[in-house]
């Protein structure tokens, strides 16, 4: 029997890669998406006749069961929030209601409506914000800095919560960065990448960076949406770090993505204090070891191979032409 889920965020980078995985599996795929006039369909495009999407928002209690109700859902994978850092602070609240609260509506309308069915919780390595040890763990202590990662702690605990309170197949995957073609631009691997592919057509001078010394575990999003689906494949729930194991710097980011342009990175970036974060998170180092072990699960994508493909995605965007990630 063809197996159903329910994807929140489905027009996301995770969300779009997500539905792609499960559709290759044979599964009926329906995302939630918010009543909003400015909903971007763009990362779903060329799947769009294959998956079906209702309307639904994680602050309405009421349009979650509903939703629910109407899809009887085998597997949730609740991927929406307020995902992007910097936004948090300037929208704190709501953040809080979203990414947190939020979760609490998913699981509340999942245990009345669908209580058999398996949830996906995406928790973040923002949570871990100033690590108390390196490399992070699921053992290791939150100590989040940024309204976002409170967020994300509030959201992974009320998940934990409902797993012992109600015996619900609910669980959280602690996902480091991951990127990919289909990121925003908003964010600063995206960021690189476009301004280096505008830089070498000549539509661009300079690209403003703040802080070149975080250093990140950055993995590509399709392997890490297959670390979603294995996680709920399993015969009991439990928590998952994901990540390479690997860390980077954003300067390194940037010899990488200018390099494979035949560019220096240092003729271009100008260091902007606009970009600094006010509490800045310096090294995020996943340990997957039990994603390893108990799901089988490595990533494919090397650093490299993943800079290199996010800049020749931008440079033929910004030639003009169509691009598939």
């Amino acid at each position: 029997m063809m197996k159903k889920a329910l994807i929140t965020g489905i027009t996301g980078q995770d969300g779009s890669y997500l539905a792609d995985l499960l559709l290759s599996k044979g599964y009926d795929v329906t995302g939630m998406v918010r009543r909003a006039s400015t909903e971007n369909f763009d990362r779903i495009a060329h799947i769009r006749d294959r998956i079906r999407l209702e309307q639904g928002d994680l602050l309405d209690q009421f349009s979650l069961v509903k939703l629910m109700e109407k899809v009887q859902p085998d597997e949730i994978y609740n991927l929406a929030a307020m995902s992007f850092v910097p936004t948090s602070w300037s929208q704190a609240v709501l953040t809080g209601e979203f990414t947190g609260l939020g979760v609490t509506k998913m699981l509340e309308a999942m245990r009345m409506v669908c209580p058999k069915a398996r949830f996906y919780q995406a928790s973040s390595s923002e949570m871990f914000g100033k690590v108390r040890e390196t490399p992070q763990n699921e053992l290791t202590p939150f100590y989040p800095r940024s309204p976002y990662g409170v967020a994300k702690v509030y959201g992974h605990f009320i998940t934990v919560n409902y797993r012992e309170s109600y015996n619900l197949f609910a669980l959280s995957g602690i996902l480091f960065n991951h990127e990919s073609p289909r990121r925003g631009l908003e964010f600063v691997t995206r960021k690189i990448t476009n301004a280096v592919a505008r830089i070498k057509l000549g539509l661009q001078k300079e690209l403003r960076m703040g802080n070149l010394d975080a250093k990140r575990d950055w993995g590509f999003a399709g392997d890490y949406v297959r670390a979603m689906w294995m996680m709920l494949q399993q015969d009991q729930p439990d928590d998952y770090v994901v990540a390479t194991g690997e860390t980077h710097s954003v300067r390194e980011f940037l010899e990488i993505a200018f390099k494979h342009v035949g560019l220096q990175y240092e003729d271009y970036v100008v260091i902007d204090p606009e970009f600094i974060r006010p509490a800045e998170v310096e090294l995020l180092l996943g340990n997957p070891k039990k994603a390893h072990e108990k799901l089988g699960w490595k990533p494919e994508v090397s650093f490299e191979q993943l800079v290199t493909m996010m800049v020749d995605a931008d440079l033929a965007r910004q030639s003009g032409k169509t691009v598939a990630g």
